[in-house]
């Protein structure tokens, strides 16, 4: 048995990370803003930190937020991970840092160059956006009687499960580096996952597809957000509304 750190432990990746390390026999613990007696903002850092690091084989970096500082965090972290000689940094991305010059997968793919050149073993898996991303996105954008989407851009969820099975699998086994991507099972336009939202949930809306402009559309557009050659997630999007909402049909 290992004792695992998961950072960001009790949001949507993380809780799920943790369940499957406890049920493998590990050692968890689990570490977010709000959770005792690992209650950290990493960006911040402080002793309660380097008391979660101390003595765990291995962690799970999950903590990000969109509305930024994850570079801030990563730096703290890795610094707590140093000093307390941790073996092994494992660390969650998403396909396309790389490509799609978008501000939150910029700070991403920063995120991955700090952990590559921290001097830590380290481990990073990139996956496509997860079913719950799309299901708050679709969320908010049905609320006025007409559905704006951008134009022309597909998308390539897969279930939180299945990633968080991997990672699981990951911080248990030896650090190995950037390791193969994981896309969702299908690529399907967002107008054909909006129809299948608005289907479940049972809500009659006009879909209007907007083109935007800008190099992050561009790319997104150019499916720079996708890996439809390592469609390797299992779970459907109507199967995610099905579990969800107790309906759901492919349009």
């Amino acid at each position: 048995m290992t004792t695992i750190l998961v950072t960001g432990g009790t949001g949507t990746l993380g809780r799920h990370v943790t369940e499957r390390l406890r049920a493998d026999g590990h050692e968890v613990r689990v570490l977010s803003r709000h959770s005792r007696p690992y209650a950290v903002d990493l960006r911040e850092g402080g002793t309660t930190l380097d008391a979660a690091v101390a003595g765990v084989d291995a962690i799970v970096h999950c903590a990000s937020s969109p509305r930024g500082g994850d570079e801030q965090a990563a730096e703290r972290l890795i610094a707590a991970a140093h000093r307390a000689g941790v073996g092994h940094l494992v660390y969650i991305s998403i396909v396309g840092v790389d490509r799609v010059p978008f501000g939150y997968y910029k700070s991403k793919l920063a995120v991955e160059r700090l952990v590559g050149d921290s001097g830590l073993d380290w481990t990073v898996l990139r996956t496509t956006q997860f079913h719950d991303l799309l299901g708050q996105v679709f969320g908010a954008l049905a609320k006025p009687p007409v559905m704006l989407l951008p134009a022309g851009v597909s998308d390539q969820p897969i279930e939180v499960a299945e990633v968080a099975n991997r990672l699981a699998e990951l911080a248990a086994g030896a650090p190995a580096g950037r390791v193969e991507d994981m896309g969702g099972p299908e690529v399907r336009s967002l107008e054909s996952l909006a129809r299948a939202y608005l289907a479940a949930t049972g809500r009659k809306r006009r879909i209007m597809n907007v083109p935007l402009a800008g190099k992050a559309y561009r790319a997104f557009r150019a499916g720079g957000h996708l890996a439809p050659e390592l469609a390797v997630g299992k779970g459907t999007f109507e199967e995610y509304l099905a579990a969800r909402f107790g309906a759901g049909r492919r349009p």
